[in-house]
């Protein structure tokens, strides 16, 4: 692509697509095009906050309006994940590359559907974990390759925040496919596959079991869940997530000669620390260039413009591999629960 201008298309101007916009500022050529929002002044109070150069995007409430937008290079979709395959689909039938918030998709029969119709379309699709892309990452991965901690026997892991007290929002919503496996365990889940990754020169092992506790809110929802994964050779991944109860919320790699930890917030650490017995911890600190959405961003607009249909850091290998997990786990919930709502 030989445009010097990147032209991003938002569709949902929510929280997480001012985290989105704000980080465009680090990569070279990227700007805020275009904006899709069912309320046109929320819409446009967005694109007042993230103007570049005294020129805010442009606002619409009608999506084929977006999408038929020539100037517009890609979409970031960032709606409820209630709503992100019909965006997607729409997106690619369009022809218009997409950068959708995770997870992609809340079941791993839709989420292949997806991945096939991009192929077919020859069209660019990653889903947006931007864990994958932090420094810290990087840091770890180096370390990890290296053998700092020797052979690796387990993992230990939290996500946990109190949630909203109004039952009507996200989190809680089934039609908006609250829960907190799908909203926050994610990251317990895609941080364990990265780190068998690291240890298992790419290639991630199935589990051979996976036992699983979770408490169901009163809309039905999972308010929490503890999940311990077996995978083979003695290797285990535990981990408990939940809108029940607050935690420091770190990822812990147990290895045979020393331990590895994103000591807090390990889906956006800027620090990773190298633990030994009797010794203290070796820090080193990896610091955001803005936001930490800079990396996701600058990967998937390379991608696009190298004519990539997916990525080699999140391919589409990875996104059903994690809902493959995802429905795994929610096939042991009190009463089966494995759908959307």
């Amino acid at each position: 692509m030989a445009h010097d201008i990147f032209n991003w298309g938002v569709i949902g101007p929510g929280g997480i697509a001012n985290r989105f916009a704000g980080a465009l500022a680090a990569v070279p050529g990227a700007r805020l095009g275009a904006v899709f929002a069912r309320d046109a002044a929320k819409g446009q109070a967005y694109a007042e906050q993230w103007k570049r150069d005294g020129e805010p995007a442009r606002v619409t409430t009608d999506l084929a309006d977006l999408l038929a937008d020539t100037s517009v290079h890609a979409v970031y979709i960032a709606t409820p994940h209630s709503n992100h395959g019909e965006y997607i689909r729409a997106a690619l039938l369009a022809g218009k590359a997409v950068l959708c918030e995770k997870p992609l998709v809340t079941s791993l029969e839709e989420g292949q559907e997806l991945i096939n119709l991009a192929r077919e379309q020859g069209v660019f699709l990653m889903e947006a974990l931007w864990t994958r892309f932090l420094p810290a990452y990087d840091t770890a991965s180096r370390l990890l390759r290296e053998g700092a901690i020797g052979e690796l026997r387990a993992m230990v892991s939290s996500f946990c925040f109190t949630g909203p007290t109004d039952l009507t929002h996200r989190c809680w919503n089934p039609a908006l496919a609250g829960g907190s496996l799908w909203d926050i365990g994610i990251y317990n889940l895609a941080v364990t596959r990265w780190v068998l990754q690291q240890m298992n020169d790419g290639a991630c092992p199935e589990p051979l079991s996976i036992d699983v506790a979770a408490t169901l809110a009163a809309t039905g929802v999972d308010a929490s869940v503890t999940a311990t994964f077996h995978f083979p050779g003695g290797v285990t991944s535990q981990f408990r997530c939940g809108f029940d109860a607050s935690s420091v919320n770190a990822f812990e790699v147990i290895g045979s000669q020393a331990g590895l930890r994103f000591p807090m917030d390990f889906w956006g650490s800027e620090a990773v620390e190298l633990v030994t017995r009797k010794a203290p911890a070796q820090r080193f600190e990896a610091p955001y260039v803005i936001n930490g959405f800079e990396g996701e961003v600058a990967e998937a607009q390379a991608c696009i413009r190298a004519g990539l249909l997916e990525s080699p850091r999140m391919p589409h290998s990875e996104t059903l591999g994690l809902l493959a997990w995802t429905d795994a786990i929610r096939a042991k919930f009190p009463g089966g629960v494995n759908k959307k709502g």
